[in-house]
Order: C-alpha cells, then sequence, then structure tokens
C-alpha cells in the first residue's frame, strides 16, 4: 500500500492547488491575489508531501524530471494520471458549493508571444524547482525556493501576455487547455530542469 501514497499525494496536492486557483480567479479574491495564493499553496505543499512524492502537482514538472532521468515512465504516467484526477475533484467541489462552472472559461488566445510567455514563465519555474530537486538548496529553505519561483514564473509570463498558469493540471480546471499553453509548459519544463543540470550541477 505504501507504493501508492506517493500518487494520492499528487492527487491532494496538485487537487488543492487547482482549487485555490480556481476560487480565486472565479471569485472575488481578484487575480492579484492568484499568483501570491498559487506560490503560498506549493510552498507548503514541498514541506508537507515533499518527502513522499517529491511534490510535483504539476504534469509538466513531472515530464521534466522524467526527461532529466529521474523517475520512470510508469511512476510518470501514474503521476500525471494522479494530477489531472486532482484537477477534476477541484472543478466538482467548486461546481458544487460556491458556483456553476459549465459554463465558465478562460481566454486562452493561440499565439506565438503566449507560447514565448508560458515558456519562459516555466522555465524559470523549473529552474528554480531543479535546485531544490537536485540538491543545490536547503530542504529547510525548499518551499521558499519553490514557492518563490513559482510566483516568479507567474508574475513574468503574465507580464509577457499570458495568463501564466504554469500548469496542466491547474490550466484542465480554469478551461484553459490549448497548445500554446501546454506545448510552452511542457518544453519549458524540460529547458529549465536542463539549464539547471548544464549549469549547476
Amino acid at each position: 500500500m505504501k507504493q501508492y501514497r506517493m500518487y494520492v499525494a499528487e492527487f491532494i496536492g496538485a487537487g488543492t492547488l487547482s482549487l485555490a486557483v480556481l476560487l480565486s480567479v472565479s471569485t472575488e479574491l481578484g487575480t492579484l491575489a492568484t499568483p501570491i495564493l498559487a506560490a503560498l499553496v506549493l510552498g507548503l505543499f514541498v514541506y508537507t508531501i515533499g518527502g513522499v512524492s517529491g511534490c510535483h502537482i504539476n504534469p509538466a514538472v513531472t515530464l521534466g524530471v522524467y526527461a532529466r532521468g529521474k523517475i520512470k515512465l510508469a511512476q510518470t504516467v501514474g503521476y500525471i494520471v494522479a494530477q489531472c484526477l486532482g484537477a477534476f475533484a477541484a472543478i466538482l467541489i467548486v461546481s458544487n458549493t460556491v458556483m456553476d462552472l459549465s459554463g465558465y472559461t478562460m481566454t486562452t488566445p493561440e499565439s506565438m508571444s503566449v507560447f514565448i510567455a508560458e515558456f519562459i514563465g516555466m522555465a524559470l519555474f523549473t529552474f528554480g524547482i531543479a535546485s531544490v530537486a537536485f540538491g543545490k538548496v536547503s530542504q529547510v529553505a525548499s518551499g521558499v525556493v519553490i514557492g518563490g519561483s513559482l510566483l516568479l514564473g507567474i508574475t513574468v509570463a503574465s507580464l509577457l501576455g499570458s495568463a501564466g498558469v504554469l500548469n496542466p493540471a491547474v490550466a484542465l480546471a480554469l478551461g484553459t487547455v490549448s497548445y500554446s499553453y501546454l506545448g510552452a509548459m511542457i518544453l519549458g519544463s524540460i529547458a529549465g530542469m536542463h539549464l539547471h543540470g548544464w549549469l549547476c550541477e
């Protein structure tokens, strides 16, 4: 049973992150609070489930770690399934409590500028993750570094013109799944991970 705890941890983490972001953008908290809230949730989960699953809670991050050869294909697939199920759980929770999400979606323009924005934001985010995951940052500071990296990535991507989602599971919850976003997130994650490996390891 222990081997399944990592998948449960990813489900809970991705579901909570998706829930927090979905509540933030769909209620009166406003988009200004969303990056801070997402960074806070991720930082806290790094400390709570990091020792169980590594706290990916993001399919693009999982693919980036897989591209570095740090996890096997079966675990990669299991993580992504768990993360997406967490996003669906967040949708169900919000739909059955505070608002009907049947017609809710965020605008996701398909353009090269959006692709570049998400790519750069994701690369900055995963560069910070790699510094923790591959042993260059103290575990005491891991949540701060990873949460801060997410806040930086979202802020830069948003200022460059995208929604700054940086997470396919969260994008699924928000209804922002598009080729520009998914492709940029995955490639940006791989680039950030490999850049850290080349530069710092």
